[in-house]
């Protein structure tokens, strides 16, 4: 009896749906996408249901003839690639011949399309991938798609979408996504009938920056050019004193596509690394552009990362594109001419960059940086950087520890065992110690870390979808010795904290837990997310200076915490350099 069986063609598109469509912010992108690729000028999406109901986008490109269309239909059917080689090189944004049949095989989607000049058009419609009607229709400039009730005849997969307004907000992400990295098009969203965003052409990319985040972030945008060893790094980044709780304002496109890489996200946040508050994060949008055959785009089924053939090259490229945008900005700031002065983090990144490139110049000097061949200091504590360094340190480490005094007004540098030089990342390591204990609290019963009730809640205003995510997650940061009370509109008071708190500004907490909470993949996920961004703005007291009892109490909780759950920033807490090294380059 044969076991092994060839799945029916229903049955593969289903799956490929499964692997192209997660929501309708997923049929968005793939349809506004393949709209690009025909060379749109404006590209409309109109919602109903929050795309449950309705997800429609429509285009003036070069459109289809009625062979072709009927063609696009089909699984592994495309015009953008013809052979191996041309898999190599990769430039337009769909290619697989994927997206539209998957799109179709759980939906009800009516395609209708015509070429420039055409006397006639087409128009195709189908039913859980099944052609229920084909037809001419008026010959109009463009291409339109209709996706009706999606997930209809899947819904195991429409009962996991979210809320509206958590679906609501991906598709809005989605299309400033598409728009951020094209300007030259017009993109329009709509939602019943109410615009979510507007976002003519234009010839100057910082208006599309402004209409993603805002106007009030174009005095501060930076331009952004380099290049070095074929990979050309351009964009603009916002000056430190526009910055975000959370990290959603990093976008990097490479060659125009829209990725996700913590590589080249965690290169972007090195460079400002001296320049930021803790808990606060930079806003960068770059375009990487290098060689097709240098970046493997089909590593993704929604093509969202890639894998390069340097990668370490491109991280470099990034950081110092960045880096050195940032020393402009600020030397620019403090000229007479602009009536400024260095703020104290700028000096410092421009004084590490001096003396990079003098100890690059200067071989065979002595210098605080490993040369090859030599041992590196250790991290102890978590750093995406060295994940394999998550371990807990040797027990009595922390608190064998001696205060020597503060580097840069940044880190503790302390004494270890044996002589060695120990700098502590006060951040890193009061973030470490809140962590643990809101885990502890929770772990003893949920909600049962001590708290501080306000007899006077502190009050504040969010955009409206964010205070919806927070009035919806209520019961759950009641959990966490957290209590808020929605008051309409984006209207949200405070009413109690757990004591690590008591420091935290309300509306930069508040603001960073609505962001992390607006698409948790589950509840569990989303109570560490809580917990990490709750750690992350209870270590604030880091940012003043400490009393030699306080440092003493901070040891003293490194040693009962676990080294192994992550922090919002993966910071590493202590960097130490033995005796042994420090003695051989005295030498």
């Amino acid at each position: 009896m044969a076991h092994i069986a060839v799945l029916s063609e229903e049955l593969i598109n289903k799956i490929a749906a499964g692997e192209v469509v997660e929501r309708p912010a997923s049929v968005i992108k793939e349809l506004a996408e393949n709209s690009l690729d025909a060379k749109a000028g404006t590209v409309r999406v109109k919602l109903r249901g929050a795309g449950r109901s309705l997800i429609s986008v429509v285009d003036d490109g070069s459109g289809m003839s009625p062979d072709d269309a009927q063609l696009a239909l089909m699984r592994h059917a495309t015009s953008k690639l013809r052979d191996l080689e041309g898999l190599s090189r990769i430039a337009s944004k769909g290619f697989r011949g994927e997206a539209l049949p998957a799109i179709a095989s759980v939906s009800r989607l009516t395609l209708t399309t015509s070429e420039p000049g055409a006397t006639v058009g087409a128009r195709i419609h189908v039913e859980g991938g099944r052609a229920l009607e084909r037809a001419e229709a008026p010959p109009a400039t463009g291409t339109s798609v209709d996706v009706e009730d999606l997930f209809f005849n899947v819904p195991a997969r429409r009962k996991f979408l979210r809320r509206d307004q958590t679906e609501l907000a991906h598709a809005r992400e989605a299309v400033s996504r598409l728009a951020l990295a094209h300007p030259e098009v017009g993109f329009f969203l709509e939602h019943d009938d109410t615009a979510l965003l507007a976002a003519p052409a234009t010839a100057d990319p910082r208006e599309r920056i402004a209409a993603a985040f805002g106007p009030e972030i174009h005095p501060h945008l930076v331009p952004v050019e380099d290049r070095r060893l074929g990979v050309s790094v351009t964009g603009h980044i916002a000056t430190p004193d526009f910055t975000l709780p959370s990290a959603r304002g990093l976008y990097t496109f490479v060659n125009h596509r829209y990725i996700r890489d913590r590589g080249l996200n965690h290169a972007v946040q090195r460079a400002f690394r001296d320049s930021l508050a803790p808990g606060r994060q930079p806003v960068a949008i770059l375009f990487i552009e290098l060689d097709p055959r240098s970046v493997d785009v089909n590593v993704h089924p929604q093509k969202l990362e890639v894998r390069f053939a340097d990668s370490s090259g491109v991280y470099d490229a990034v950081f110092f594109a960045v880096r050195r945008a940032l020393g402009e900005s600020a030397i620019a700031a403090s000229s007479p001419e602009a009536g400024g002065e260095l703020d104290p983090g700028a000096r410092y990144a421009l004084a590490v960059e001096h003396f990079l490139t003098r100890a690059q110049e200067a071989p065979g000097a002595w210098l605080p940086i490993p040369a090859v061949g030599e041992r590196a200091p250790v991290p102890l504590g978590f750093g995406e950087a060295r994940p394999g360094l998550n371990e807990a340190p040797p027990p009595g480490y922390f608190a064998s520890l001696k205060y020597l005094g503060t580097l840069g007004k940044r880190f503790w540098v302390c004494e270890g065992v044996g002589g060695s030089l120990v700098a502590i990342d006060p951040h890193a390591a009061l973030e470490r110690v809140r962590l643990c204990q809101f885990r502890n609290g929770l772990d003893e019963g949920g909600g049962s870390a001590e708290r501080q009730r306000f007899l006077f809640p502190s009050t504040v205003t969010l955009p409206i979808e964010q205070a919806r995510v927070l009035a919806a997650s209520a019961p759950l940061l009641e959990r966490l010795s957290l209590e808020i009370e929605p008051f309409g509109g984006g209207s949200i008071a405070l009413r109690s904290v757990p004591l690590g708190l008591l420091e935290a500004d309300p509306l930069s907490l508040l603001d960073a837990l609505a962001a992390a909470l607006v698409s948790p993949h589950s509840p569990l996920s989303a109570i560490d997310d809580a917990i990490q961004v709750m750690a992350c703005h209870a270590a604030g007291s880091a940012n003043r200076a400490m009393t030699q009892k306080e440092m003493d109490a901070v040891f003293s909780e490194l040693e009962r915490s676990d080294f192994q759950p992550a922090c919002i920033h993966h910071g590493v807490v202590a960097l130490e350099i033995p005796l042994l090294d420090l003695e051989a380059r005295s030498r």
